[in-house]
């Protein structure tokens, strides 16, 4: 079995890897992975600098997804799994340019403990009496066509709540516009909260309940809780580089876009560098977008559903400081930034403190993020402007006396990712199903990425070991 793997990001290798478990187990299986860049890993990359740790994209991933993790401990780096510091966590909201800190029980959007929510800064007073009668909120009938997140958040909290609560968060995971995203796609277990219990405040609380009742029921004490996010302490690129480690470095084509695609009576040709070859299987692992160009010639339909998914663009600036140049900073991980407050960044993180263990003692790593949905053109500008912009609003926010204008950071970095995060628009799980029935058509294709089934780095995994796995359990049955 010959297996094509278009994209050298963390779902094509982990593709890859999975395949060449297989090799090694003694199926007859051969691999290709091509990569158009003159690295693995996509989006993950990682660097230390003065012995700080300086992600260029994602610092991380949500440990309540198995896949990641798991992958890491088969690599051989489950000691270098490095937790979130849950103890100081807390996130603040950019408001009329004063940082209000979350309200203590609020569960992702919904507010959960009433002093807090009453006593908070962050919504108005129109606002919070409408949390309080969300509670009567009677239950929407099942089977509605699906609609934007801002529409469910706006019918159950106000407008208020979108703006300062559902699209910053959003922007934050998903560079996304929470007028834009499915709520079925993106929030589904609030949908699902609102058809049963009406309330999405009752349909948390009714939730905790049921766990609690679970852990009183089954005479076992309540395990602690695990950290929200997991990293490595070396960096994200830790796992790209035991990952490549495992390939067999001939089966590796880096510098090597392809640049089209075909199917045949018995599989697929391949075309990249100027060569044409044969292939059994293909695991199409770029970008939606990207995809649709190849799969054009194969069926236009597909192709049509796979462009149609929209992507955001980001940009991720480093600044590494003296702590001795800083005042007190907040406290917690850092700040959001709702898109009225009319700046240029989306959002900062206190990447010091998020992560122990990850920059030297002294020394402070503030991590800001621009671009999304609503502000691409910001891509355009040069790396001067970038640090000049990121720097004047920090200070602007902050106070001049935590972070003075004059302050110099030691070093700096700019990463662009162009096109890289898809957007689960209104109609997503519709188009996904529609999409798996044009592939389901194509023998040997599979697809894998951020596009179809979740956007962090344990979906993309989990999606790409199961291609392959799917690919090598058909070989075999045939």
């Amino acid at each position: 079995m010959r297996t094509a793997i278009i994209g050298g990001g963390i779902a094509g290798l982990a593709a890859a890897y999975e395949l060449e478990l297989a090799r090694k187990a003694g199926a007859r299986v051969e691999y290709t992975l091509f990569e158009s860049r003159d690295r693995l890993g996509g989006s993950m990359a990682s660097e230390i600098v003065d012995g700080a740790v300086l992600e260029r994209g994602p610092d991380s991933f949500l440990t309540e997804k198995p896949a990641a993790a798991e992958l890491c401990r088969e690599l051989g780096l489950g000691a270098e799994l490095t937790p979130s510091n849950d103890a100081d966590r807390k996130t603040h909201i950019l408001v009329r340019n004063r940082l209000v800190p979350l309200p203590d029980g609020l569960m992702f959007l919904v507010p959960t403990k009433l002093i807090p929510t009453a006593l908070t800064r962050l919504f108005s007073l129109k606002t919070k009496i409408r949390m309080g009668l969300e509670l009567l909120h009677p239950p929407r009938p099942t089977g509605l066509k699906d609609e934007a997140v801002a529409t469910l958040v706006e019918r159950h909290f106000g407008s208020e709540a979108v703006d300062r609560l559902a699209d910053p968060l959003l922007s934050g995971i998903y560079g996304g516009d929470a007028t834009q995203l499915s709520a079925r796609t993106v929030l589904p277990r609030l949908v699902d909260m609102e058809s049963e219990y009406g309330s999405l405040t009752r349909g948390m609380l009714a939730a905790h309940r049921k766990m609690r009742a679970s852990a009183k029921k089954s005479g076992k004490a309540r395990p602690a809780p695990r950290p929200i996010f997991t990293s490595l302490r070396g960096g994200m690129q830790q796992m790209v580089d035991a990952l490549e480690a495992r390939l067999d470095p001939g089966s590796v084509r880096l510098s090597t876009p392809v640049s089209g695609l075909g199917k045949t009576a018995n599989g697929w040709l391949v075309e990249a560098g100027g060569v044409t070859e044969p292939y059994d299987n293909v695991i199409v692992a770029s970008p939606a977008w990207a995809a649709g160009v190849l799969l054009a010639p194969v069926d236009a339909a597909l192709a049509e559903e796979l462009s149609g998914i929209p992507y955001s663009s980001s940009i991720t600036i480093n600044l590494l400081y003296d702590e001795s140049q800083l005042g007190a900073l907040p406290e917690g991980f850092g700040f959001l930034v709702p898109a009225s407050e009319g700046r240029s960044m989306l959002a900062c993180t206190f990447v010091h403190r998020k992560f122990l263990g990850r920059t030297p003692p002294g020394k402070a790593v503030l991590r800001a993020f621009l671009g999304g949905t609503k502000n691409e053109a910001l891509l355009a500008e040069p790396d001067e402007a970038l640090l000049a912009t990121v720097r004047r609003e920090l200070s602007e926010i902050l106070g001049a006396k935590v972070l003075p204008p004059d302050a110099q950071p030691e070093r700096t970095q700019v990463s662009r990712w162009r096109r890289a995060m898809a957007q689960y628009a209104v109609g997503h799980q519709e188009r996904k199903q529609r999409i798996a029935e044009r592939v389901a058509a194509l023998p040997g294709l599979r697809l894998a990425g951020n596009a179809y089934d979740g956007i962090g780095i344990p979906d993309c995994i989990r999606l790409g070991r199961t291609a392959a796995k799917e690919l090598a359990a058909s070989q075999q049955a045939s």
